[in-house]
């Protein structure tokens, strides 16, 4: 409840506090090939051999994800087999850090952006405090088991 307050009391004292949050988080992103029976009919001579048909194929990719109130700034699928460990997590935040002076030069200064992640292991982690606190990011604090301030896992599409 202190953190929605906090959260509440500071979007009123500055109007521009919400501009000022990159939002990032995982979510799993499912692929699907499946083709439709007239999508995959041919045409071939009636001597020739009827064409092998692909089985339909499922696969997910963790997809990490940050963006503020103009769109996506930054994402980066997780490999296959890679952990996301405070290691993987501390180099996709140098990436995200590049891709904020990029797309958003206006953010490039210290303090003029605030992080916003849950509280994942990985996010918390010594390591990325010392990152983001010697980089002037602020972060925005996660209040724990709080889907509702996570807008990815909340079911919606980063597209």
């Amino acid at each position: 409840m202190s953190v929605a307050t906090n959260m509440v009391q500071e979007a009123e004292s500055d109007e521009n506090f919400m501009g000022q949050i990159i939002t990032g988080d995982e979510t799993w992103v499912y692929g699907y090939d499946p083709e439709t029976k007239h999508q995959s009919s041919q045409w071939k001579s009636a001597d020739s051999l009827r064409p092998k048909k692909a089985r339909r194929v499922q696969s997910e990719v963790m997809l990490i994800v940050f963006f503020d109130m103009e769109g996506i700034v930054h994402y980066e699928y997780v490999p296959q087999g890679q952990t996301v460990n405070q290691q993987f997590y501390l180099q996709v935040l140098k990436c995200l850090t590049l891709a904020v002076s990029h797309k958003r030069p206006q953010k490039r200064v210290a303090g003029a952006w605030a992080l916003h992640h849950d509280s994942a292991p990985a996010h918390t982690a010594h390591s990325i405090q010392v990152f983001l606190a010697s980089h002037g990011i602020p972060v925005i604090q996660q209040p724990p088991y709080s889907p509702d301030m996570a807008p990815v896992t909340s079911g919606c599409s980063p597209n």
